[in-house]
């Protein structure tokens, strides 16, 4: 096992800063995702650290040993990428094999070593066919074959689920995070894909615009986001950002939505005040936070027509309309809205967010 620390990354393309000073600390056998729009840095990030890419400045150290000059085959990592990148006239054996033969390892011990990844995978009768006689996850497989074979340091992962459909990819993820514990190997993974980075990390860094914005396990992450980005990239669907304006009446602290106010608790209402750099703030709701009534409740007082309801199976994803503003909430089935209703809403104070509309940062 070995651990992997990036201090102070940066690096340019031209003009363009697509990494901007971004920090890591990745434990022994962690199993951490980069996780970001495209262009935030992560796939660059990534190959940073595998060699790739020289950054312009900072550390990265493997092993507690800076690696910026050694080059990629020095660095005993692996790399998986996107597209496999199998050589299409070797069969899946040679292509898992191709590493230890440039390294001149004894025919004997390749045998043995390839077979061993092999049954590992689940692959071992597909040894002999080449990669357009394989499905894409067989192909995928014999990918992690040629890094597993090598027994690296540290695996390097780069969207190598995209190219799967959607079921393949649910079952392939779990697959992957069940290896990956299995063998205790540190790894780096590259995904836009929230839902995957929740369901495989132990810690997720969210990145955006070259800079690392949170760096923590996926639970806190979730539900503590750091910023507004944060906040609505993590959800399915996003977390409801609603813009107020907040002030003071009467000693309380008020929200003001237009459509709405709302009266934050003296203990909340106090730290937003003292926080907040303007009179903008955001108020952010999970979908799954919020209160839908029919009726008028203590809990739901807010008047909301219905605008779009989307059955989902298990529950239903309902837009509302408060003002002139959109808001998603998650219901049961039992909730019977039907388009143009009006039903009311509320929000669950012991998971609600407010977010500096200015700096963008979570005040609580």
């Amino acid at each position: 096992m070995s651990n992997v620390r990036v201090v102070d990354l940066v690096k340019r393309f031209e003009k363009v800063i697509a990494v901007n000073g971004v920090s890591l600390d990745i434990k022994s056998g962690e199993f951490v995702v980069l996780l970001g729009p495209s262009g935030c840095g992560k796939t660059t990030t990534l190959r940073c650290i595998a060699g790739l890419e020289y950054p312009d400045s900072g550390e990265i150290y493997i092993e507690d040993r800076v690696v910026n000059d050694l080059p990629p085959k020095d660095r005993d990592v692996a790399m998986v990428f996107q597209n496999y990148a199998l050589y299409p006239h070797m069969t899946a054996f040679d292509n898992i094999a191709f590493p230890l033969k440039m390294r001149k390892v004894p025919k004997d011990e390749i045998e043995r070593r390839v077979k061993e990844v092999a049954k590992l995978l689940n692959i071992e009768h597909l040894l002999n066919r080449k990669p357009r006689q394989l499905s894409g996850g067989e192909q995928q497989r014999v990918a992690l074959g040629r890094a597993l074979v090598r027994k690296p340091k540290v695996f390097l992962m780069d969207e190598p689920l995209s190219n799967l459909d959607a079921k393949l990819r649910i079952f392939m993820r779990a697959e992957l995070k069940r290896l990956q514990k299995e063998l205790n190997v540190t790894t780096v993974y590259v995904t836009h894909d929230q839902a995957e980075a929740m369901a495989m990390a132990d810690k997720i860094a969210v990145m955006n615009n070259g800079k690392l914005l949170q760096y923590d396990e996926p639970s806190v992450i979730y539900h503590r986001p750091a910023t507004m980005f944060v906040g609505a990239f993590l959800g399915s669907p996003p977390m409801n950002m609603i813009k107020t304006s907040l002030s003071r009446k009467n000693g309380d602290v008020i929200l003001d939505a237009g459509a709405f106010t709302y009266k934050l608790p003296s203990d909340i209402g106090e730290i937003v005040s003292s926080q907040a750099t303007s009179s903008e703030v955001y108020l952010g709701v999970r979908p799954e936070d919020l209160q839908v009534s029919v009726e008028k409740t203590v809990n739901a007082a807010i008047p909301a027509e219905v605008y779009v309801v989307e059955p989902q199976g298990a529950n239903l994803v309902i837009d509302l309309k408060i003002g002139d503003q959109i808001i998603k909430a998650v219901t049961p089935l039992t909730l019977e809205a039907k388009l143009g209703q009006q039903v009311w809403v509320g929000f669950d104070l012991k998971k609600i967010h407010i977010f500096d509309g200015k700096t963008e940062k979570t005040i609580y």
